[in-house]
């Protein structure tokens, strides 16, 4: 083993300014935090200044976050850094050259999952503004969720041909998968533990030097480049299983007319050594940018492996079975939209829909990938009219989102709760009621938000997913 990075590392020293490439919902807490270590002297954020997204720069220089969920100590945090003179958030690429490490966190989508294909379009664009300005010394880190063996393939070629220089001998490379949540990006980055994976030894230990001062709770697993890319895509993986699992015990519950939301809590009871029975929540679908696609970056990992997959003949992979099941959700929302509609004698084509909640994730502005994108859909090729209503998402392409709860309710025939926005919680079938003007207005609950029998007991037609008990209910005639 070559010791020529080792001596390179050794002879620049610690690591004292960073780059983070992406100010999304990775990399700003990233960036933020790094920029609050005693360990570091100052943080570069790189941003282009483009028609879409280059407001950032601004927002964030005047530390500012432009996240717009709930997201607990990171505008305080942002003002704290930017006033320290520690942060900087700059469209000026050339200024990697002035670093002792950089990491990227750019999204990584699909093209199409069918074909296996992602769309590593704005990752390798990134990577190649990195080897443009890499220079000796410097450590390279991939936080992006990528295909396994992206960083020991695609990455260390460009980084090599741009920069002239060779990954673990002239400079250090490694993956470190995000693994944070909106609404807890700052307590995820430092509490959760962190994977870290070089494609040496040498790149390891500059990745864990890197990440260990912003840890609080959490530790440092050092693995393998690879091993750290399984790793992400698999917790994801699992994630999405275990979802889909819960939505289709949901749907079994319909079919047997009984309270999903029961059965859980049994489920859920059994605890003890040796006893693991976790079970996540049902729900109209999964959003976001990590589950909808990382179980393709899994499965085409497994493709590009070195030796051929031993698997049952003709079998569904369980993992793109579990994707299907939770891509029906917003379709199974539409049957009950349906379903609940024809029991008033009402046909969905002309009928009034309110939906609540656009984001794909409670008290956020995430609206990356929504379950409600495909309902829209449907409802409006099915000649439905809609209005959309979320607190916390400012805009989406092609969709007027209204921030008058009572505006986006008032006349509707139907009433449906895509996410679990807190002041959806408070809804009131007698103000509901009041704003839609119908003696029985249908109310579809996707998020188990609303008490069924408040809003039965009231005159409105219920369905929910997962609760068989009561989707057949009698019409109260109020």
């Amino acid at each position: 083993m070559s010791h020529k990075l080792e001596n390179i590392l050794k002879e620049k020293g610690p690591i004292k300014k960073i780059g983070v490439i992406g100010m999304g919902y990775v990399g700003i807490p990233a960036a933020a935090l790094f920029a609050d270590s005693d360990k570091f002297d100052h943080v570069l954020g790189f941003q282009r200044d483009s028609p879409s997204s280059g407001y950032k720069i601004n927002m964030l220089n005047n530390g500012e976050s432009p996240l717009k969920g709930e997201e607990p100590g990171l505008e305080e945090l942002l003002k704290k850094i930017t006033d320290a003179g520690k942060f900087e958030c700059t469209p000026d690429f050339s200024r990697i050259a002035e670093l002792d490490a950089i990491t990227l966190a750019i999204q990584t989508p699909f093209a199409d999952p069918k074909a296996l294909e992602p769309d590593f379009g704005a990752l390798k664009e990134g990577i190649r503004n990195v080897g443009k300005y890499l220079k000796p010394g410097m450590l390279v880190v991939l936080e992006s969720t990528i295909t396994p063996r992206t960083t020991e393939s695609m990455a260390r070629e460009i980084l090599e041909e741009e920069s002239g220089l060779k990954a673990g001998e002239d400079f250090a490379l490694a993956h470190a998968p995000e693994r944070v949540m909106v609404g807890r990006l700052l307590r995820n980055i430092q509490e959760h533990d962190r994977i870290v994976g070089g494609i040496d030894k040498a790149s390891t230990d500059r990745a864990v030097e890197l990440y260990s001062p912003v840890l609080t709770e959490g530790k440092v697993i050092p693995m393998s480049a690879t091993a750290a890319e399984v790793t992400k895509t698999a917790e994801n993986t699992f994630r999405d299983l275990q979802i889909a699992a819960a939505n289709q015990l949901a749907l079994y519950c319909e079919a047997m007319g009984i309270n999903v939301y029961d059965v859980r809590a049994g489920i859920d009871s059994l605890k003890g050594e040796g006893i693991t029975r976790a079970i996540l929540w049902p729900g109209a679908g999964v959003g976001g940018h990590c589950l909808t696609k990382d179980t393709y970056h899994l499965e085409r990992g497994v493709k590009l492996g070195t030796e051929a997959l031993d698997y049952p003949q003709d079998a569904e992979s369980i993992y793109v079975l579990a994707r299907r099941v939770n891509d029906f959700m917003p379709v199974h929302m539409y049957n009950l939209t349906v379903a609940a509609l024809k029991r008033i004698n009402m046909d969905i084509k002309g009928a009034k829909i309110a939906m609540l909640g656009w984001a794909f994730i409670n008290d956020s502005d995430d609206a990356r990938n929504p379950p409600s994108e495909p309902y829209k859909d449907m409802i409006l090729e099915a000649g439905a009219e809609l209005k959309v209503h979320d607190p916390h998402v400012l805009s989406y392409p092609n969709v007027e989102l209204l921030k008058d709860s009572n505006e986006t309710i008032e006349g509707a025939d139907a009433v449906v709760i895509f996410t679990g926005h807190k002041e959806y919680f408070s809804l009131k079938p007698e103000d509901i009621k009041k704003l839609t003007g119908k003696e029985h207005t249908v109310i579809i609950d996707g998020r188990n938000v609303i008490d069924p029998d408040i809003f039965i007991n009231a005159g409105f037609v219920y369905k929910g997913i997962g609760r068989g008990d009561k989707n057949s209910h009698s019409i109260t005639n109020q």
